[in-house]
Order: structure tokens, then sequence, then C-alpha cells
């Protein structure tokens, strides 16, 4: 996991740069490729909380934007939240969490690393 900014990331990209939250400034940035990802966060925050156990299910007095999917990634990790741009023959595609506490405001997800996509 590499936790930082990045400036070039776009989705029909094969890859971009991460400047580290850790590194010093002038330093060179990491190059990630999408074939090794599972999925990008955009976060709140680098360091979230770790105790922190996000839901999995929409809040009823808010009802969701876009349409409501769960992806589940091969290595087990279940992500709940709605989308707008997903289409099985893409290589990914955006969600929002439908925890709206999560630390995390938005994932690109690798489709090559999902194991089931569904709409609910």
């Amino acid at each position: 996991m590499v936790k930082g900014m990045t400036a070039d990331f776009f989705p029909a990209k094969d890859l971009f740069h991460v400047i580290p939250a850790d590194t010093s400034i002038g330093e060179t940035p990491i190059e990630i490729h999408m074939k090794e990802l599972k999925a990008l966060f955009f976060v709140k925050d680098f360091a979230g909380n770790p105790d922190y156990s996000e839901r999995k299910h929409f809040d009823p007095e808010n009802p969701p934007t876009g349409r409501p999917i769960k992806v589940e990634f091969k290595d087990g990790e279940v992500l709940v939240g709605t989308t707008t741009g997903y289409q099985p023959s893409r290589a990914g595609f955006f969600v929002v969490p439908a925890d709206v506490d999560s630390n995390n405001e938005r994932c690109y997800v690798v489709a090559a690393a999902t194991e089931r996509v569904g709409f609910m």
C-alpha cells in the first residue's frame, strides 16, 4: 500500500505517479502500474481510523445518488456504494462508499481485481 498524492491519474492510462506522503520535497515519485492495483482510494485523511468498521449499507434517511453497487474483490474485501459509470467491458470504474463516515471519499476499482460486481 502506498499513501500519497498524484496529479496524473487517468483511468484510461496504464500508469501514474504517486508522491508518497512520507517523502521529502523533491524526491522522485513512485511509478504505479494499473495492472498491479486492486483499487485507488481517494481518502479524507492518510491516517484514517484503523478501528472504524465501515458500514456496508445505505442510510435510509439519505437516499444514494447513483446506482447502488456491491463489489467483491478477489482478496475477500467487500465495497458497497454507488456508481455512475460501471460497465463490465471497462478496465475499471468509480465507486462512492455507502458509508458517509468512511475515510474513503471515492474509489477507482480495477475490474481485474474483482471477483463479483452486482447492482443492488
